[in-house]
C-alpha cells in the first residue's frame, strides 16, 4: 500500500531532478524553452554579463554497468530455466550431465530463485537505462547494444514461462510427416519426443497459425528432426528475425510518428516482457510484431505495396495482425486522386490485390489450405481473467453462484460473444475516423490492437505486445511511461516459469504488484528503498 500511495504522489506531481549521479538520476525530460514575451526593445546588456545557457543533454553510450548487468540477469535467467523452465520430460541435456536434481526439490527451488533473482536484475537494468531514454541521455545505437547483449543468453535458454514452442514443433512435424496441420492435432505423432512434450490441452488440436509459421515450423523440423533441443534453439533463432525486424523498425516509426527514437527501442524491444517472454518464451508473435512494424514505416513512407505485403506476411504468421490492415487502406486512399469515394475504391482494390497475391503465396509455398481460419478459435479453451469478457463472465457467474447452482459456460459464452460485438464496434468506429490517414490512423490502429487484446475470449500477457511495437513510436507523457513500466513488470510475472498462469494465485499476485510499483517507482525516484544510505 505504501509503494501505491507513492506512486500515486508521484504521478500528481511534476517529475523533478536533483543533484544526483547521472546513472542513477531519476526520469526527467528536456526542458522546453518558454516563448518570450512581446515587449518593448530594452538596450542590449555588455555580452560579458550574459550568462551562458544549459546545454541541453546530449545522447551518449549507455552506461557499461547498465548493459552487463541486465546481461548477467538474462543469463541467471537462463541457467535457472534448465530446472524452472518449460524443461522436457525427458531432458538428454540434464539426464547426461547428472544435472537432473535441478528439476526436483531443493534442486528446482534453487533453480527457481536463480531464474527470479535474474529477472529482477533485468528489470532493474531496464529501468536505468529507461531513465537515461526519457532524459535525452541514451542513444538509439547504446539501447540496441543493450538488447543485443540481453538476448544473447536468452537464445540458448529453455523454454521460458510457457511450452507453446513445443507445439510449434509438433505442428511442423505434421506437415514435414504429410499430414495436414489444419486437420490433425499432433496427436497423430502417435510416439515420441515431440508428441510427450505438447500440453495434454493442446494434443488433439489443429494449428491455429498462418501458412508462413507453418512453412517456418516445417522448415525447423526438416533440419532437427526428433531433437527438441536444437528444435527448441533454432526456432527462437527463425522468431528472433522478427527482433531484427522490430529494431530496425522502432526508431524510423519514432522519426515518423513524432517520438524519440531510444525510448521506442527501449519501451518495445529492450522490455523484459518483450525478451523474456517472446524471445525466452519463443512466441511466433514476436515475428508477427516484427513484420507488421515494419510494414506500418513502409506505409508511413508512401511504399504501400510493400508495406500491405508486409503485413499481410505478419497475419500468414498470426491472425491478430489483420486488424492493422484496413487502416493501411486509408493511409493509401490519401495519397491518391478523386473524390473520397473513389480514392476508398481504388485503395481497397489495390490493398486487396496485394493482399490475395502475398497470402497465396505463402500459403503455395507452404503447401496448406485455409483451414486454419476455423481452428482461430481454439484458444478460447484457456480461461483466465487478463480477457475483459472472460473476467466479466466469471465474476457475473461467482455472484450469482451464491444464490444458485448453475453452469458457468453459458455466462462464459454471452460475455465472450459481447466481448466481439463490442470490439468490432470500437474497430469499425476507429476505422471510420482514421479516414485522413497517416500518423492518425496509426494511432487508431494501435487502440484497435489493444481492443483485441483485451477483449479477445482469451489473453495471454504477450498479447500486448501488439499495439505497444507501434505505441512506442509515438510522444510519452511521463506518466504514461510510469505506467507502462508497472503494466509491462506486473505482465512480466503473472506466469510461472513453467509456462502455468499464477492469475488465481492471489498472494502471488499481490507481490507481483508490489514489484511493478516499485519499478514504477524508480524511474521517477531512484533507490526507492534508500538501499544505499542504510550501506
Amino acid at each position: 500500500m505504501r509503494f501505491s500511495h507513492e506512486i500515486a504522489q508521484v504521478l500528481a506531481a511534476p517529475l523533478t531532478v536533483g543533484a544526483t549521479d547521472m546513472a542513477t538520476q531519476p526520469m526527467i525530460r528536456p526542458e522546453t524553452p518558454a516563448r518570450p514575451a512581446v515587449t518593448a526593445p530594452q538596450p542590449e546588456p555588455e555580452p560579458a554579463s550574459q550568462p551562458e545557457p544549459d546545454p541541453a543533454p546530449r545522447p551518449r553510450p549507455v552506461s557499461v554497468r547498465t548493459v552487463l548487468l541486465g546481461g548477467f540477469g538474462a543469463a541467471l535467467i537462463t541457467l535457472g530455466g534448465i530446472g524452472a523452465g518449460g524443461v522436457l520430460v525427458r531432458d538428454p541435456l540434464l539426464a547426461d550431465t547428472g544435472f537432473s536434481w535441478l528439476r526436483y526439490g531443493h534442486g528446482k527451488d534453487l533453480a527457481t530463485l536463480t531464474l527470479y533473482a535474474g529477472l529482477a536484475l533485468m528489470v532493474l537494468a531496464w529501468v536505468r537505462l529507461g531513465r537515461d531514454a526519457w532524459a535525452g541521455r541514451a542513444s538509439a545505437r547504446g539501447v540496441l547494444l543493450a538488447i543485443g547483449v540481453w538476448t544473447l543468453p536468452l537464445l540458448v535458454a529453455p523454454p521460458l514461462f510457457s511450452r507453446d514452442i513445443y507445439s510449434y514443433l509438433a505442428q511442423g512435424a505434421l506437415a514435414w510427416q504429410g499430414y495436414d496441420p489444419y486437420v490433425a492435432g499432433p496427436i497423430q505423432l502417435t510416439t515420441g519426443p515431440l508428441l510427450e512434450n505438447v500440453s495434454w490441452l493442446w494434443q488433439n488440436s489443429p494449428a491455429p497459425y498462418g501458412p508462413l509459421f507453418i512453412l517456418i515450423a516445417k522448415g525447423v523440423v526438416a533440419l532437427t528432426g526428433d531433437s527438441m533441443i536444437l528444435g527448441v534453439v533454432l526456432m527462437r533463432l527463425a522468431l528472433t528475425g522478427g527482433l531484427v525486424l522490430l529494431c530496425w523498425a522502432l526508431p524510423r516509426l519514432a522519426v515518423r510518428l513524432g517520438g524519440k527514437a531510444p525510448l521506442a527501442l527501449w519501451l518495445a524491444a529492450a522490455n523484459p516482457l518483450i525478451l523474456v517472454h517472446l524471445v525466452g518464451g519463443a512466441h511466433n508473435d514476436l515475428l508477427m510484431v516484427g513484420l507488421l512494424a515494419a510494414g506500418v514505416v513502409f506505409a508511413l513512407d508512401r511504399r504501400f505495396v510493400l508495406g500491405v505485403a508486409l503485413v499481410t506476411l505478419a497475419v500468414a504468421v498470426k491472425a491478430s495482425a489483420v486488424f492493422a490492415l484496413p487502416f493501411l487502406v486509408w493511409m493509401w486512399a490519401a495519397r491518391m486522386d478523386g473524390s473520397p469515394r473513389v480514392r476508398l475504391g481504388r485503395a481497397v482494390a489495390a490493398g486487396l490485390a496485394v493482399f490475395t497475391a502475398t497470402f497465396a503465396l505463402s500459403t503455395l509455398f507452404a503447401g496448406v489450405g485455409l483451414g486454419w481460419l476455423s481452428s482461430l478459435s481454439n484458444s478460447s479453451a484457456v480461461i483466465n481473467w487478463l480477457s475483459l469478457p472472460t473476467a466479466a463472465g466469471q465474476l457475473v457467474h461467482g455472484l450469482v453462484s451464491v444464490f444458485f447452482t448453475v453452469d458457468g459456460g453459458w455466462f462464459l459464452g454471452v460475455a465472450r460473444t459481447t466481448g466481439w460485438i463490442l470490439l468490432f464496434a470500437f474497430g469499425l468506429r476507429q476505422w471510420w475516423l482514421a479516414r485522413a490517414g497517416g500518423v492518425s490512423a496509426v494511432h487508431r490502429a494501435t487502440m484497435v490492437l489493444l481492443a483485441a487484446a483485451l477483449l479477445s475470449p482469451t489473453t495471454f500477457p504477450w498479447y500486448f505486445s501488439w499495439a505497444l511495437v507501434l505505441a512506442a513510436g509515438f510522444v510519452w507523457s511521463g506518466r504514461a511511461v510510469v505506467a507502462a513500466v508497472a503494466a509491462s513488470v506486473w505482465l512480466l510475472l503473472v506466469t510461472y516459469p513453467t509456462g502455468d498462469s499464477a492469475l488465481y494465485d492471489w498472494g502471488y499476485l499481490a507481490g507481483a504488484f508490489g514489484v511493478s510499483a516499485l519499478a514504477a517507482l524508480s524511474m521517477v525516484r531512484p533507490d526507492p528503498l534508500k538501499l544505499r544510505s542504510r550501506a
